[in-house]
């Protein structure tokens, strides 16, 4: 197969010819529809961000697909879905805390960097190897534009985000960071699940604009000035009412002073989520005061990706409309354009904009040749 692969950190990605992946017990081989090209790839592939990939490796987090390959313990699964790839790979020999690696991104810890020994390739290739508890079948919808549906890497975030905060129906969100992609994509999906008001704040007026065009009345846009307590007060002032829940995921330029001013908006007995880059490159930490979280009874946590039945939670919504892709711009590349690709997404990171890969698109009669091949092979029901 032909896959995109990242040499060393600082050299553009090279497209070769690699082995096939083969898959094990517990396992499936997806042939790559599409897989998203997340805006901040050039930082990763740079090593400007100091992810803990070690090349040579097919990068890549997560995509559309269609199963080439199924395990023997797979029961409901069959050669031809078409599904979701989570990236989200978690350990199985320990159910309390399972180490944890983004497969083709990043890891946690020594326990995270050994599953990603294992499962090294990412979604950059015409196929990719993948747990089969990490893939989820998508609506027969979603095989008109792949390429859109790879936004679900975005979208899956921000869900699991919201449920680690409790988001309840008719409550007021803050969203710190909403400008951007992850944060728009955050706006978005707390709305379909029935928040009452969102407030993003920004120091982007047209991206600001866009929201409050998209969303209408419940979006409640907030100009930042740069000064933590004059910004406090305008997000405060733009809720219009207490603020039940913040949700932080700014990126690691953004100074912690800006989480801050965000974070202590929330009311007595609030949640604030963080799941920004914030200090991950250096800088001052985020310094909440210790009176103000005990006093108010304030809960913060931290929340790295999410669990794995908000793929099934995030898919349901945008089966159903409540989360619109439709007015999302996409722009798709073939396998060969990887560079051109990470080179655009770093130049349109902003609200809804999408850059997708689309690895297969040169190959797929050779695909579907397999596929094929596939299901003659699998034994008929009943067949001893």
């Amino acid at each position: 197969m032909r896959a995109a692969v990242l040499t060393r950190f600082g050299a553009p990605l090279t497209v070769r010819e690699v082995p096939d992946p083969e898959a094990g017990g517990g396992e499936v081989v997806v042939e790559v529809l599409a897989a998203g090209v997340a805006p901040y790839a050039a930082e990763v592939f740079g090593g400007r961000r100091n992810y803990p990939l070690v090349p040579p490796v097919v990068p890549g987090v997560g995509g559309v697909g269609r199963i080439v390959h199924v395990g023997p313990d797979a029961t409901r699964l069959r050669v031809g879905d078409l599904v979701w790839c989570d990236s989200t790979v978690r350990s199985r020999d320990d159910a309390l805390t399972p180490d944890i690696t983004l497969q083709g991104w990043s890891s946690r810890g020594e326990g995270g960097a050994r599953l990603a020994r294992y499962l090294h390739d990412g979604s950059f290739a015409e196929l990719m190897r993948i747990p089969t508890e990490n893939v989820f079948l998508l609506p027969v919808a979603a095989a008109d534009d792949p390429a859109r549906w790879a936004a679900l890497t975005v979208h899956a975030i921000s869900y699991g985000g919201l449920l680690a905060g409790g988001l309840a129906a008719g409550e007021t969100l803050l969203v710190s960071g909403a400008t951007g992609n992850l944060g728009s994509s955050t706006v978005a999906v707390a709305l379909a699940m029935g928040a009452g008001r969102v407030v993003a704040p920004g120091r982007n007026q047209s991206a600001l604009d866009l929201l409050a065009d998209r969303f209408g009345p419940r979006l409640r846009p907030v100009p930042l000035t740069g000064d933590e307590a004059t910004d406090r007060a305008a997000m405060s002032a733009a809720a219009d009412g207490p603020i039940d829940m913040v949700i932080d995921l700014l990126p690691p330029s953004a100074p912690s002073s800006a989480s801050r001013a965000a974070a202590m908006t929330v009311r007595e007995y609030g949640r604030v989520v963080l799941m920004g880059g914030v200090g991950m490159l250096g800088g001052d930490d985020l310094s909440l005061p210790y009176p103000w979280i005990m006093r108010n009874s304030i809960t913060v946590r931290g929340q790295w990706m999410y669990p794995r039945t908000a793929n099934v939670g995030i898919i349901r919504l945008l089966a159903s409309g409540a989360v619109d892709l439709g007015p999302e711009r996409v722009r798709s590349f073939r396998l060969d354009a990887v560079n051109d690709a990470i080179a655009y997404a770093a130049a349109h990171g902003g609200p809804f904009d999408r850059t997708s890969l689309t690895p297969s698109a040169g190959s797929r009669q050779h695909c579907e040749t397999r596929v094929h091949a596939e299901e003659r092979a699998q034994p008929k029901p009943g067949a001893g």
